[in-house]
């Protein structure tokens, strides 16, 4: 990789990290990026890893900041939610690679990161001393099926917007 496309990769991450935190503020202000029930309209980014490994960079900082910034549960969602993040999108960017079809592939973002909320629901649970018997299925299964709904709205969405804007021709 040449300086100029080190240069470019890093320049476009910190916009996808840019876009990911105004995304998910637009929602924050209904309160419903944070919590049991999540619709970021941001985590429609995750499928950005699935046309190209190189944009896993500039989402998860999005994420970390914009719960660093705006999380009421601060620095521990820091780590879960930035965590949870991680390493849906690192299994992702590992796997997509070896797809073929790009539904696959946002398929494979859309299941990574809807089944692992199970970090954000151990975190909600954990941090609202709520007891665990009686909480943690539910705020794992609102979780689940608020992720699913951002990531399955959102995956035509981001396939339309890569036939015009060709994701992995503007990070290469």
């Amino acid at each position: 990789m040449s300086r100029q496309t080190g240069v470019r990769a890093l320049v476009i991450n910190a916009l996808v990290a840019a876009l990911y935190i105004v995304l998910a503020v637009v929602p924050g202000v209904f309160n419903l990026a944070s919590g049991a029930i999540q619709f970021r309209v941001s985590e429609g980014l995750n499928h950005l890893v699935a046309f190209n490994r190189k944009y896993l960079l500039g989402v998860v900082v999005g994420c970390v900041a914009y719960n660093a910034i705006f999380s009421p549960m601060g620095w521990v969602d820091v780590v879960f939610g930035g965590g949870q993040t991680l390493i849906a999108l690192s299994v992702a960017a590992w796997v997509a690679p070896h797809l073929t079809k790009l539904w696959q592939k946002l398929t494979l973002t859309t299941g990574l990161m809807t089944v692992t909320m199970v970090l954000v629901a151990i975190e909600i649970v954990w941090t609202g001393k709520l007891n665990w018997a009686t909480t943690f299925w539910p705020t794992y299964g609102s979780l689940m099926l608020s992720e699913l709904v951002i990531m399955v709205i959102t995956a035509p969405i981001m396939a339309a917007l890569d036939r015009i804007l060709h994701f992995n021709r503007v990070i290469e």
